[in-house]
């Protein structure tokens, strides 16, 4: 198991709505590698982000097993998993999540400052292709350049993992390409494994394997013998 990123196997979540109980996740087996682009698509209800969360430390599995290298995250301390989030994982989500009040470099500097050996907010926001951004605030910004801008933030840190949760989903096909194209350049410049989730297909055709799920189930795990490159997406 030692060059696997993620091994997970059985997982199930459901959570309570009162009387009712909601099945999120029915046993998911799941494994993911060094420094590939996975692709997790689906409806919504699917229970993408359910997973993603569980395999982030941000929410524990009903039942199953995961594991992160050799690292048990099923039984997993809050301390421990804290430390986990803080160390090996960067988290991408729909919403940009940005502090008004600091510049692009300063909400980038936020993060770098609690981690063990980051790269220089500049260096990180060069990556996203926002180096002459870093003096603006977030009011300043696009949508696209903000999300760039919180990609820059997830990276800083040198994560394994960059784990990204619709990353596109509230922005228009052309800038959801630039964000795309980050991604894209940060996952080969820094060999970082990096899933995300999306309901839309066609960006499923970056990837480098396509895990399918519904109504809690993986149903199919495909691979791209031809990856397209992010510029040459549309939707």
């Amino acid at each position: 198991m030692s060059d696997l990123v993620f091994h997970a196997r059985g997982l199930t979540k459901t959570y309570a709505m009162g009387e009712v109980k909601v099945h999120a996740l029915r046993g998911v087996d799941l494994d993911l590698f060094p420094g590939e682009f996975v692709v997790l698509l689906g409806p919504s209800g699917s229970g993408k982000s359910t997973l993603l969360n569980i395999l982030g430390g941000l929410d524990r599995a009903t039942s199953g097993h995961v594991s992160y290298h050799d690292r048990d995250l099923t039984n997993a301390t809050d301390r421990e998993l804290t430390e986990y989030r803080r160390y090996h994982v960067g988290f991408v989500f729909q919403f940009y999540n940005l502090i008004p009040s600091l510049t692009a470099r300063e909400n980038v500097a936020a993060v770098t400052e609690i981690a063990r050996d980051p790269m220089r907010p500049e260096e990180a926001l060069e990556l996203v292709g926002l180096g002459g951004r870093t003096d603006h605030f977030p009011s300043q910004l696009s949508g696209g350049e903000q999300q760039r801008v919180a990609i820059a933030r997830a990276i800083a840190k040198r994560p394994a993992v960059l784990l990204c949760d619709e990353p596109t989903g509230a922005l228009d096909s052309e800038t959801g390409v630039l964000v795309l194209e980050a991604l894209e350049h940060v996952n080969r410049e820094l060999g970082t494994t990096t899933a995300v989730i999306t309901h839309n297909s066609d960006i499923a055709a970056m990837a480098g394997r396509v895990v399918h799920l519904s109504d809690g189930h993986i149903v199919s795990v495909e691979s791209n013998a031809q990856r397209k490159r992010a510029r040459d997406l549309h939707w």
